[in-house]
């Protein structure tokens, strides 16, 4: 375990900007699909944009040399993925679960950083994961009802 002293505090700033930056671009993306009744909006897109962010942040630090780690965290991805698409529910033209499924993606992300001691990317995307699901829920709701009423 790293101790206080050690930490490369210049590298966890730059990833937390990293991080920010990725959630951020996403959340228009994700406002014009959950408007437009896309089913898959405002809490998946920002998920799924820090997630990934945090997934390649973590390899670019600890796969650089090490073939067996690339495929370790090749397979995490993978196989945390198709676990979220089991929660991806389609009835009629309505698509249920996405935010869950990315939830899901996103809390693989934590557990790979607390792995390898990354813990300013699992900290971040832990809060922002639970803040999305939470605080953008009413947003989501005006979204949806606003697009009904157009």
């Amino acid at each position: 375990m790293p101790i206080i002293a050690d930490i490369n505090w210049p590298l966890i700033g730059h990833h937390l900007t990293q991080l920010a930056i990725a959630y951020l671009l996403a959340i228009p993306i994700g406002w014009n699909r959950e408007v437009e009744s896309r089913g898959v909006g405002l809490r998946t897109f920002p998920l799924v944009a820090i997630a990934c962010c945090a997934y390649l942040l973590i390899g670019r630090d600890i796969l650089s040399g090490s073939e067996s780690h690339a495929r370790l965290m090749y397979g995490l991805m993978s196989g945390i993925g198709f676990i979220g698409g089991g929660a991806i529910l389609k009835q009629g033209g309505s698509v249920s679960g996405t935010a869950t499924a990315a939830a899901i993606w996103a809390t693989g992300a934590i557990g790979t950083a607390v792995a390898w001691q990354r813990y300013e990317i699992a900290v971040v995307v832990s809060l922002m994961t639970f803040l999305t699901l939470r605080a953008l829920r009413p947003l989501k709701h005006w979204a949806n009802t606003d697009s009904e009423n157009a």
